[in-house]
């Protein structure tokens, strides 16, 4: 179901994720929020909780974002795919993979037109 097509909620998600990125330490190195699913590629910092906290604390800060859109219930899947990446050109290719994911599906020509996505934070922290 394609739950991420309302310019303002894709926003304000985009605005939390950031903000959640700050106050729980974790590093954001791609994000791609497509119509029905996010990517993701992140890492928690010295300082952060861990990737499950973190999801955590994202789904549920951003359901009750999407109930002011009157989505109804639940607006994630329980659980999360994750998968860890160990060397920095696996970093680069799943980088790459994520923000070309919106001219994959044909929603865009070039990935810069794609306004919900990007890099937050540098591979090379």
């Amino acid at each position: 179901m394609n739950v991420f097509c309302n310019h303002d909620l894709n926003s304000e998600i985009v605005n939390c994720l950031k903000q959640e990125r700050i106050e729980k330490g974790i590093a954001i190195y791609a994000y791609c929020l497509m119509p029905d699913h996010l990517h993701l590629l992140i890492s928690p910092l010295e300082r952060g909780v861990n990737v499950s906290k973190f999801i955590g604390a994202f789904k549920s800060k951003t359901t009750k974002i999407a109930w002011k859109y009157e989505l109804k219930g639940k607006l994630w899947q329980q659980r999360f795919y994750d998968h860890i990446v160990r060397k920095v050109e696996s970093l680069k290719e799943t980088c790459e993979y994520i923000l070309n994911n919106p001219v994959r599906k044909g929603l865009v020509e070039n990935r810069g037109d794609y306004e919900f996505s990007g890099i937050i934070d540098s591979i090379y922290m």
